[in-house]
């Protein structure tokens, strides 16, 4: 059966493994269930936005037309950089979304995705979050109450910690078990002399040992090169699904970054 529709981001869950699932056709497809077949993709030549379903000739931020790029606040620098929020200013592109989005329990967390990362998320992203990242394990560290704290904490955190992942090496797999916890116990005592009276008030540390986190991705193997699929290149892709990661379907010719290509418009054939 071949379905078709737009791609947006893959919904996650947990049951042992990962879950995956794709909305397209009106049908939720689990793709876990398609592990070790071949699938078929093609790109049809049209985008339509993920907020707006305005049809676009590109896309902007993953999926956006660019007159919502350059409206929402969900698509401003401060998402990306948090420690770049400003909403106390005035300035918010959307104050009652501001409000609802950043001003709302945040997470501070490490995790282990091509090794030890820092990040944030609101609460109600976990795991979620660490499922997108392709994280085999994570660890909540603090909690505090907006995002604006959240950055501030990361960006002092990134002096000893990354905060990127090399998504290669995540795609391969190449990562070692690590003791978040006790990586935790190093750095924050000198993440914690740099921050503000304010935001250490606000500070509610929840890290324990007991608190660590592991996850197991469906595959059937892991790359060992690298090859990336892109549907603005070349709008026919296929090959046998190894894996999903991250955002990412493995083939074994290739990788497809599906969150990249939010709002593409595609046909999918499970053969």
């Amino acid at each position: 059966m071949k379905y078709q529709g737009n791609l947006h981001k893959m919904h996650t869950s947990l049951d042992g493994t990962v879950i995956y699932q794709l909305e397209l056709s009106g049908q939720t497809l689990c793709l876990n269930d398609w592990i070790g077949d071949t699938i078929r993709m093609e790109y049809l030549q049209q985008i339509e936005c993920i907020h707006c379903g305005r049809k676009t000739k590109k896309s902007f931020n993953q999926g956006y037309c660019y007159p919502c790029f350059i409206k929402l606040a969900q698509c401003d620098i401060c998402i990306v950089s948090p420690e770049k929020c400003h909403f106390h200013l005035g300035t918010c592109r959307e104050p009652e979304w501001g409000l609802s989005y950043c001003m709302k329990p945040h997470i501070v967390y490490l995790a282990n995705t091509s090794g030890a990362k820092v990040g944030i998320t609101r609460e109600s992203q976990i795991p979620t979050r660490w499922f997108d990242q392709g994280a085999i394990q994570a660890l909540p560290i603090l909690r505090v109450s907006k995002r604006y704290y959240s950055g501030l904490i990361e960006t002092e955190f990134k002096k000893h910690v990354a905060d990127k992942t090399n998504w290669r090496n995540m795609l391969k797999n190449e990562v070692e078990s690590l003791d978040l916890y006790q990586i935790f116990e190093d750095f924050w005592p000198a993440v914690k002399a740099e921050l503000d009276d304010e935001i250490l008030d606000d500070i509610e540390v929840i890290a324990s040992p007991d608190a660590a986190r592991s996850f197991l991705f469906p595959a059937l193997r892991y790359p060992q090169k690298i090859n990336s699929f892109n549907l603005d290149k070349s709008a026919f892709l296929e090959g046998q699904l190894d894996a999903i990661k991250g955002q990412y379907l493995i083939l074994d010719g290739g990788v497809i970054n599906i969150r990249k290509f939010a709002g593409y418009l595609v046909s999918l054939e499970r053969l």
